[in-house]
Parts: C-alpha cells; sequence; structure tokens
C-alpha cells in the first residue's frame, strides 16, 4: 500500500448556522469543493467526498469518488472512518468542505513528518487547541474509532486523546511561515461574510 495516495473532504455536516448546506459554499461564484479537489489533485491520486446528499455529485469527473456515512448521526467521526476504510494508502488527508484555505506545502510537511517520525496521525495544534482537520491520519487507527463508537463517544479530539499523533505546533507556522488561516472553518452567514470580505 503507497503512503500517500488519498484525500478525503468531509461534506457530511447539518450546516443549522449556515442555513443552507455547506457543501455548496460558494466564494467568488467558485464552490469551495471545486477549489478544493483542483488543489487536491496535483498532490493526490485518488480523492473521496464523503457526503449525506451522494445525488448531487452524478456528475462528478473521473477519479473522485464519493460515499455516505457507513455509521449515521455520529458526526465527523464517521466521516474519518469512511475515509480511513476507502482509502487506498496508508495516509489519508482529511479536510472539511467550509475550510476554503489549503496550502500544498503544508501538506508536504506533513508527509515528510509522518516519513520521518512514523506517527498514525499529524495533526495541529495552536495555543494549546487541536486542529482535528487539514490532517493526516493513518488506517492503523480504524480499530481505535471502533471502539470510541460502541463506546458511543462520538468526538474527534476525543480520538486524537487515544491515539498517538505528531503535533505540528505553533513554532512550526512561524518558522515556515505557515498561515493559522488553513484552519479557518466557515459556520456561518456572517462567517461568509467577514472571509469574502
Amino acid at each position: 500500500m503507497e503512503e500517500f495516495k488519498t484525500a478525503v473532504i468531509l461534506a457530511g455536516g447539518k450546516s443549522s448556522r449556515m442555513g443552507f448546506d455547506k457543501q455548496f459554499l460558494r466564494i467568488n461564484e467558485v464552490r469551495i469543493m471545486e477549489s478544493l479537489i483542483h488543489e487536491l489533485r496535483k498532490e493526490f491520486e485518488d480523492i473521496i467526498i464523503v457526503t449525506n446528499k451522494p445525488e448531487e455529485y452524478r456528475s462528478t469527473e473521473n477519479g473522485i469518488r464519493i460515499i455516505s456515512d457507513e455509521i449515521k448521526e455520529i458526526g465527523p467521526l464517521s466521516g474519518i472512518y469512511g475515509g480511513l476504510k476507502e482509502s487506498k494508502s496508508k495516509y489519508v488527508y482529511f479536510i472539511a468542505c467550509d475550510m476554503p484555505n489549503i496550502s500544498l506545502n503544508y501538506i508536504r510537511y506533513m508527509k515528510k513528518k509522518l516519513i520521518n517520525n512514523k506517527g498514525n496521525a499529524c495533526v495541529a495544534r495552536i495555543e494549546g487547541k487541536v486542529e482535528p482537520f487539514n490532517a493526516f491520519y493513518s488506517v492503523d487507527i480504524l480499530s481505535e474509532i471502533e471502539k470510541l463508537i460502541a463506546l458511543n463517544r462520538r468526538s474527534v479530539l476525543g480520538l486524537i486523546g487515544v491515539i498517538e499523533p505528531i503535533f505540528i505546533e505553533e513554532d512550526v507556522f512561524e518558522k515556515y511561515n505557515y498561515s493559522f488561516d488553513m484552519f479557518i472553518n466557515l459556520n456561518s452567514k456572517e462567517d461568509l461574510e467577514r472571509y469574502n470580505k
């Protein structure tokens, strides 16, 4: 199995604060989903969209796989589980459909960290806060996710607490001039308005 082949875009949220489904968000008339796919294609051969509306992606171009949550109503943890199960590589990159900023240089940096350190995930930690997306997870943690699901523990942060991730700390962002904007989520119409400005 190759180490870095698959990227996953999570598009299954309820979008209650936005007022409409966030997987259809647009910036300057371009869907964020389309922008993410365009960028991820430069680094990954295999792109999976985890969505609760697979019918909306029938015309999606080749090389994109569409799946739905195997286990419903447990939030993003289910998307991670599904993406890992369908992965064609040992490590899978995950980003959410409401995260408009992506850095291929940062993705490459995480790859190097994983190659050199062999962790089972690579996530950022900024001001002590763990950022669960714009991150890599290994297929080796599938059994840990299954244990959490069996215990009805749905938190992605709870998952990170029981595995052994490589943490990328703030000093790395400062050293390499990586932008914290990579972790912005557009959760509400107000967020969208601010971002557009």
